[in-house]
């Protein structure tokens, strides 16, 4: 189950997961708050989900960029 979940996690950008461990929360509880809210406000959320994916992904490039790996030089 951990494997699957994981895999999940990788393939979805791990927002809520990420934003879980910012919070101190679990990021199944996340999930579930962010599905609530998607419903509830019929899919605004998900424009706030995609902007955190693309910031979590260009900060991920940032920390490429500054600290190269020996084979990246």
């Amino acid at each position: 189950m951990n494997k699957f979940r994981y895999f999940v996690e990788d393939q979805i950008f791990g927002v809520c997961a990420k934003l879980g461990e910012k919070l101190n929360f679990p990021a199944s509880s996340v999930r579930l708050y962010f599905i609530y809210a998607t419903f509830m406000t019929f899919g605004s959320p998900i424009i706030l989900y995609l902007v955190l994916a693309f910031w979590m992904e260009l900060q991920k490039h940032w920390r490429r960029h500054n600290s190269p790996t020996i084979w990246e030089l």
